[in-house]
């Protein structure tokens, strides 16, 4: 009962084929004992993460007095000021494709023990809270039972903890090439700034980063939007070719995608 959800397939929205799979969303539903115990237990683990400083501070997602505006505040301010003293900045956002469904038990696990201190009983706890988890469909029948093998548990309470706890590595990699992170659950915005004059190094920068964060992904069994990691190469070659031309094609080639890279040339 404590490890059984049971999945409600919604239509995202109004006018999709019902008859395709991929025009609904999966609603996991846990028992309501199952969220009264993880409430117990994500107040104590949030308890002591603050009091040890062990939250990365630049996540938003799911921690108290933390939304998606303070996460937009903070690096909409960051650019803005590199804008105000004449700088070029850049700022790609990346998406990850079902993490919360992929995010490795034992990776967690060794995260949780090496990184934030969690041993003997607690660790055994939580090791026995990822395991022999199990869920089915609930529609106009019933389909078979699964186990689930991977991810942390959707509509559950700990889940969005653990899956933040699961990321914390990512904020120090971006942060070794001189640029800047701040992520929202499974999304993950970089940025950085420079003089119009190190436009080239900049995008030699974020062109390394995206390589380091896509094997980093692949390390730690997520799946990063291959496609956006694919359009920002496209466009930091504009960069490194002609950046005059930068402008008049960026807007081409960014409608489609969910990145978006503002450069602010030097003012006149």
């Amino acid at each position: 009962m404590f490890k059984e959800a049971f999945i409600t397939p919604i239509v995202k929205k109004a006018g999709l084929d019902a008859t395709d799979v991929s025009s609904y969303r999966p609603i996991s539903n846990l028992s309501v004992l199952s969220k009264l115990l993880e409430r117990l237990v994500a107040r104590q683990l949030m308890q002591y993460l603050s009091y040890a400083d062990l939250l990365p501070s630049l996540q938003s997602g799911f921690r108290p007095g933390h939304s998606t505006e303070t996460a937009i505040l903070r690096v909409l301010s960051d650019i803005l000021q590199a804008v105000d003293r004449g700088d070029s900045a850049a700022l790609i956002l990346l998406y990850l494709s079902a993490a919360f469904d992929t995010a490795d038990h034992s990776i967690l696990l060794q995260h949780l023990q090496t990184t934030f201190g969690v041993h003997d009983a607690t660790h055994r706890w939580f090791h026995s809270y990822l395991s022999s988890r199990y869920q089915y469909v609930r529609s106009v029948i019933r389909s078979s039972v699964i186990e689930l093998i991977c991810g942390v548990p959707q509509g559950s309470v700990l889940g969005p903890i653990l899956f933040v706890l699961y990321t914390v590595d990512l904020v120090q990699l971006i942060e070794t090439f001189g640029l800047s992170p701040h992520l929202y659950a499974d999304d993950t915005q970089v940025y950085g700034s420079c003089a119009p004059t190190a436009v080239v190094l900049l995008a030699s920068q974020i062109s390394e980063c995206m390589d380091a964060v896509a094997a980093w992904t692949k390390l730690n069994r997520l799946q990063l939007n291959l496609g956006i990691v694919e359009l920002c190469a496209k466009i930091l070659q504009i960069m490194r070719n002609d950046f005059k031309d930068y402008a008049r094609t960026f807007c081409q080639l960014c409608a489609p995608f969910s990145i978006q890279i503002s450069i602010n040339q030097e003012r006149k």
